[in-house]
């Protein structure tokens, strides 16, 4: 099984964070070399005691904390920095999210042998989240599939697994989780999917409302759609025949997908 460094972005998670963290690591103590990051976006709740309490119990946590509230695209991006495995886990802090399918995602990765598979995503199923927050999500996923054409049923599930190289490639912005599917895409990687559980907010509550997510959505989908489209890059990033494949002329996203399909 692959190296995994497991990145938990939390804000004001305290009843939720420490049963999360002792249940990945049961779920990975077995299964791989692994190190959990628990990065807190600036919690003004016990969250910072719930984690710093299991340090001494578990050598591979880590925790840091951002001196502001950043936001979760930036808590992401802290942990994958001070990642030490070259596979990067990404999960929800608020428990929603099964660390039991890591493994699964993980394997799939391994299994599918192909360098241009940077990313496996999560697609929930049987959500537990309100009918208004289903159906937002539903809504919200036809209309970024549409605008990006990135073949994900559901970017936002938090449970990815994905390559921390090709992550640190990408430009970064605030929302940017979101969009991970689409600029791995962008940059001629491509990502697969596959149903994962998901599960009941067991303390605390969700950090967002559907209009105000609906807004900054909207300004981030323009925003994503145009760095899409300027996005040029001088060579393929896979490996054809064992050897680098490499192009000069492929300076833009359509000549990478014809020689993908060449």
């Amino acid at each position: 099984m692959m190296a995994v460094s497991v990145v938990i972005p939390v804000f004001n998670e305290a009843g939720n964070i420490g049963s999360l963290v002792r249940e990945t690591a049961a779920c990975l103590r077995d299964l791989a070399e692994f190190e959990i990051i628990v990065v807190d976006d600036a919690s003004s709740d016990e969250t910072a005691c719930e984690v710093q309490e299991l340090l001494g119990e578990f050598p591979e946590l880590r925790y840091i904390r951002h001196g502001f509230r950043a936001g979760q695209s930036a808590a992401i991006r802290t942990g994958v920095k001070a990642a030490r495995q070259p596979i990067i886990a990404t999960m929800d802090g608020d428990g929603q999210n099964d660390p039991r399918d890591i493994e699964h995602l993980l394997a799939h990765m391994r299994s599918a042998n192909r360098s241009e598979i940077a990313l496996v995503g999560g697609v929930r199923r049987h959500r537990k989240a309100s009918a208004s927050k289903r159906i937002a999500s539903r809504l919200a996923n036809g209309i970024r599939r549409r605008f990006l054409k990135d073949d994900c049923p559901d970017t936002g599930c938090g449970l990815k697994v994905f390559r921390r190289d090709v992550y640190l490639d990408l430009p970064y912005f605030s929302g940017m989780h979101r969009y991970l599917p689409a600029l791995f895409q962008a940059y001629g990687y491509e990502g697969s999917y596959r149903v994962v559980n998901d599960r009941p907010r067991r303390a605390g509550v969700s950090k967002y409302t559907n209009f105000g997510r609906g807004l900054i959505g909207l300004y981030d989908l323009i925003g994503v759609r145009w760095i899409i489209r300027r996005t040029a890059l001088p060579h393929m990033p896979g490996v054809r025949d064992g050897a680098p494949f490499t192009s000069s002329n492929a300076s833009t996203r359509e000549d990478r997908q014809c020689l993908q399909r060449s």
